[in-house]
């Protein structure tokens, strides 16, 4: 039976981060991170690892604290009410994802402990330029070179690679759509090479090209292009966290719409009394409580066991289209003011739009939402 109600341990859990958000990383702070190369502070990177954050969706043989996916709605909501700039999506999540879910026993034990305690940051090297988010996107060749392969090709929007250990490299190994595979790869090696790109979102991202990187077989996480498979898994989950980012930062964006509508005057009334206003307001605050009913209803089935096939990409592709509109609609309420950078509301404006259009895309989800609900095409 669905069950939406929070334990009182998982309501600690949000009063703890929240507290370590608002004193770690507020969001003068998150000013300053902005277009950083870097782009996440070292001391709310260091009390996340100190509280069991980061590994806090990780195996607890390595160092994680093996919660599920409602802990981990609970983390994303508040990181995403703070807009708190971390790589524990890409690290934790993801990479530390595919590791746990197919990574050999020696990759395991090489990293799963390092990126739980904040010691190692992995991050996918997943977009190609103008390609889609689907494994046919994949057009980066890895190619065999006696007991190696040889990796050429160009990745974009890496998320924080400057400060990667290692990156979680999806190349195609063969002709079929699926036939992609992941492999460990040293940005130090010969023949890779970056540059930092700038954003809507002022966030950390990296052009990487690959130019013949020679990598070890033992590099590859899983069987043979069972890549594309781990990683579809892997999104899938990630994708519920990434709506509840979305949905944590739409509500402090509306709350913070609201109290200006009060508290600003026009013609010796607040601006929220007018009707027009109220009613943006109104339909803001439905929005967003459909989208928090979604994002929970996801993590909820996930955590029993259930398929989110279709629940996963409807939580992202909802909450974020409900943040964007959100924060759009807000931008109104505050006139002029609300796009100069003194205001804050500028800045979830900034990072919704963002959001919507990272990892997986609109229409990629509904495309997801789609073949789960009518089937794959014929």
């Amino acid at each position: 039976m669905l069950d939406l109600e929070f334990s009182p341990e998982q309501d600690m859990l949000r009063e703890t981060v929240r507290k370590l958000c608002a004193t770690a990383c507020p969001l003068s702070v998150v000013r300053e991170l902005e277009d950083d190369p870097v782009g996440y502070s070292a001391d709310l990177w260091k009390q996340m690892a100190e509280l069991d954050l980061i590994g806090l969706l990780l195996p607890e043989e390595h160092g994680g604290s093996a919660m599920g996916a409602l802990e981990g709605v609970v983390l994303y909501e508040e990181l995403g009410r703070a807009l708190a700039p971390t790589p524990h999506f890409v690290s934790a999540v993801l990479c530390g994802g595919a590791l746990a879910r197919a990574g050999s026993a020696a990759q395991q034990a090489r990293w799963l402990p390092a990126i739980a305690t904040g010691e190692a940051i992995v991050t996918p090297a997943w977009f190609e330029p103008e390609n889609s988010c689907g494994p046919t996107g994949i057009e980066m060749r890895a190619e065999p070179d006696g007991s190696g392969y040889r990796l050429s090709g160009t990745k974009r929007h890496v998320a924080f690679a400057s400060s990667a250990a290692a990156l979680v490299v999806l190349a195609r190994t063969g002709d079929r759509p699926e036939e992609v595979d992941l492999f460990l790869v040293d940005p130090a090696a010969d023949g890779i090479t970056m540059r930092q790109q700038f954003t809507v979102a002022s966030d950390t991202q990296y052009h990487v090209t690959f130019d013949a990187v020679r990598v070890d077989g033992n590099a590859r996480i899983g069987a043979p292009s069972s890549g594309w498979g781990t990683w579809d898994a892997v999104m899938h989950d990630g994708s519920i966290l990434l709506g509840a980012q979305a949905m944590g930062g739409a509500q402090h964006a509306l709350d913070i719409t609201v109290q200006y509508a009060k508290d600003r005057q026009q013609f010796d009334k607040p601006l929220g009394a007018f009707q027009a206003i109220a009613h943006y307001l109104a339909d803001a605050v439905t929005a967003v409580d459909g989208g928090t009913t979604l994002v929970y209803e996801a993590a909820w089935a996930r955590s029993e066991g259930r398929p989110v096939d279709t629940l996963a990409p409807m939580a992202k592709l909802f909450a974020c289209r409900t943040f964007r509109d959100v924060t759009a609609m807000a931008q109104q309420v505050f006139g002029g003011i609300g796009f100069t950078v003194d205001f804050d509301i500028q800045m979830y404006f900034r990072r919704a739009k963002a959001l919507q259009v990272s990892w997986w895309d609109t229409r990629y989800l509904e495309e997801l939402v789609a073949s789960a609900v009518l089937g794959p095409p014929a």
